[in-house]
């Protein structure tokens, strides 16, 4: 048996290069007359379905395609079509996100959104899957075999088989999409530099605010649920615009907050200002950016998937201090079938 942690801390590793291969590299020739034969540029809306970390890279790319497509973009979720009799889906792309592909819901939610009119786009990195057998096309996250029940690498890649979907839409994003992922591979192996004081707070922390805006805010909710699935640790994920309203008050009590801050100018004074509330409440605040470890001019979406990889060693860090495996998480398992 594996010692403890392996196949995370091996497949966190792999991540980067995961990145960079997808973004450039997940719309192959074919794949694209695929897709200029469904449409997708005439889509009036946009619609993601899925579950979990995935999920979390949905609502990433969500404002990264809105935003560069000037059309909307929201989560659908999948028990419209699991359990309900399914939503008019005519004109619109369903993009379904998965690591497995497998799970009952989404492959009956790709069924349902392609019966009820959407052009259905899988981004799925298990080749063969029953997702990829309901939908018109699948691009591959291309991550490879993932081991540890919690999805690092495959997340990464989900963000960048989305972006390299969007540049085909899209093809002035096309460059920043792909001098993003040069300059994401170079930055293989990096950390953090305030990464022992970090894993010292968390392991401290009864409870965490992840804090985000934009992209950073889908960066969020992914961190927030890692240190749930591996650490146990209670962790709730917030725009940095909604966590001034009622949740501010939480501060009363001790809490750790992360802010994810993707480098963006629209959202620095967003972020700006909840670190200043929190701090003056008495908070204890970190403040993560690209730039901690010298990156710049990163598309949101790219800086992100960045953010990601920066802090996911720091979930391994705390999860085996407090005697947990991360690989295998007690209650979970790496396909959740729900319905």
């Amino acid at each position: 048996m594996t010692e403890p942690g392996h196949h995370m801390r091996a497949e966190i590793a792999e991540a980067l290069a995961v990145f960079a291969r997808a973004v450039t590299g997940a719309v192959s020739a074919q794949a694209r007359s695929a897709l200029m034969a469904l449409d997708p540029a005439k889509a009036r809306a946009f619609y993601t379905i899925a579950r979990g970390s995935s999920d979390a890279a949905a609502s990433i790319l969500s404002y990264e395609f809105m935003r560069e497509t000037g059309r909307p973009m929201t989560s659908l979720p999948p028990s419209v079509f699991s359990l309900g009799r399914g939503v008019d889906m005519a004109g619109t792309v369903s993009i379904v996100v998965s690591q497995s592909g497998a799970s009952e819901d989404l492959v009956r939610s790709a069924k349902g959104a392609r019966n009820s009119g959407a052009a259905v786009i899988g981004l799925v990195n298990q080749a063969g899957s029953p997702v990829e057998s309901a939908a018109h096309i699948t691009l591959p996250i291309g991550a490879g075999p993932e081991i540890a029940v919690p999805a690092t690498k495959s997340v990464i890649g989900s963000i960048a088989a989305g972006m390299a979907l969007l540049a085909v839409l899209e093809p002035e994003y096309a460059q920043r999409a792909a001098a993003s992922a040069q300059a994401i591979a170079a930055l293989d192996g990096v950390a953090l530099p305030a990464s022992p004081g970090l894993v010292s707070a968390l392991l401290r922390a009864q409870h965490v605010y992840v804090i985000g805006r934009d992209t950073g805010f889908g960066a969020a909710q992914e961190l927030a649920l890692k240190l749930k699935e591996t650490c146990a640790l209670h962790a709730e994920a917030y725009s940095s615009s909604e966590v001034l309203h009622g949740p501010l008050q939480l501060v009363t009590k001790p809490l750790l907050v992360l802010i994810l801050d993707t480098g963006q100018a629209d959202v620095q004074a967003s972020l700006d200002t909840a670190e200043a509330r929190f701090r003056a409440a008495g908070g204890t605040v970190y403040r993560i950016r690209p730039s901690d470890v010298g990156a710049s001019d990163l598309t949101p979406a790219a800086a992100a998937a960045l953010l990601l990889y920066l802090t996911y060693p720091l979930v391994l860090a705390v999860a085996l201090a407090l005697g947990h495996d991360p690989d295998r998480p007690a209650t979970l398992s790496k396909v959740t079938q729900t319905t």
